[in-house]
């Protein structure tokens, strides 16, 4: 049974406390959540009534391949009531919109908004609402779900966030973030942080949501396809400026395990709204925009989306453009 273990040797002590808000307590925000509060900062997780309520009441649980097992105490709330040093958005992309109406932009006046979502559009939704110079887009890389209220089960031995911005407005939040275990980077270039992810993540979602399988039958029954998205995808984050190696790509696909499965892919079996239109139809969006022929990822998107290929939202719109794209 979890307890509630002693924070990190690097915890936050004295003037290195933060305040940070978490916006959205899932597989992602639970594990991020726990890790600060277990490393001294005030955590203030932002969720529906219910999931507030459970969270105040029992705290966050997380069984953890890198972190151990262990529970964290957090302040939870529908609404964002007070000043935070730092805004942690970790929903999925098909509940942004209403789940912002839970920060009111003055709490986040001297703070910073790091956005750890997948696709590459929602930094600027973000800007408009919070201002350019408090918004940093972000990405991460791990593999946690959310198992029940307030539990949390993380299974890969790595928990990573890169950050692009000015190392003025980045270092402070990437030492909170590494105060608490996290493997934290930073880059001036958010195109490229931004289109390495996606570009990697497009191909890998797609398949094993398509076929529902894990990445190991797609990389031996459909690699052929495997090997045509990843060109695609490379192709257009080429076009966005950001050049990409398709063969470094299937070579990170080739050590993944064979278990691994994509979140989109467990979303769909879920029965939950799917991040299909942040990945697959950002994708085919910035082809459009470039002029880049993706005919089998527009193929398997318009498989995915029961419809004719092409964007999946939006009527054939253009959509927003990412940086530099």
């Amino acid at each position: 049974m979890p307890t509630t273990a002693p924070p990190p040797p690097d915890s936050a002590v004295g003037d290195r406390r933060r305040t940070v808000a978490v916006l959205g307590p899932g597989g992602v925000g639970g594990l991020l959540a726990a890790l600060l509060s277990r490393a001294g900062h005030r955590v203030i997780c932002l969720a529906s009534a219910p999931t507030a309520r459970s969270l105040r009441r029992g705290g966050l649980h997380v069984r953890s391949a890198q972190f151990g097992e262990f529970t964290a105490r957090v302040a939870a709330g529908t609404e964002l009531r007070e000043p935070v040093d730092l805004c942690l958005v970790t929903v999925k992309q098909t509940s942004l919109a209403a789940a912002l109406d839970r920060i009111p932009p003055a709490a986040v006046r001297r703070g910073l908004v790091v956005p750890l979502l997948n696709g590459i559009e929602h930094p600027a939704a973000l800007r408009r609402r919070f201002g350019a110079e408090r918004v940093a887009a972000g990405v991460i890389r791990v593999e946690s779900a959310r198992v029940g209220p307030g539990a949390v089960e993380h299974g890969s031995p790595f928990t990573e966030v890169d950050l692009a911005g000015p190392a003025d407005l980045l270092d402070p939040a990437a030492a909170v973030l590494r105060s608490a275990g996290v493997r934290t980077r930073t880059t001036r270039d958010e195109t490229a942080m931004l289109w390495a992810k996606l570009a990697f993540l497009a191909p890998f979602a797609l398949l094993t949501t398509r076929y529902g399988l894990s990445i190991g039958p797609v990389r031996s029954g459909h690699r052929a396809e495997l090997m045509a998205l990843v060109t695609e995808a490379a192709a257009v984050s080429t076009a966005c400026g950001a050049p990409a190696d398709p063969a470094a790509t299937l070579a990170r696909y080739d050590a993944f395990p064979d278990t691994a499965r994509s979140s989109m892919q467990r979303d769909v079996e879920a029965g939950l709204p799917s991040e299909l239109d942040a990945i697959g139809g950002a994708l085919l969006r910035a082809a459009a925009r470039h002029g880049v022929p993706v005919p089998v990822t527009a193929r398997l998107v318009g498989e995915l989306a029961g419809g004719p290929t092409g964007p999946v939202s939006g009527g054939g719109r253009p959509g927003p453009a990412a940086a530099g794209c």
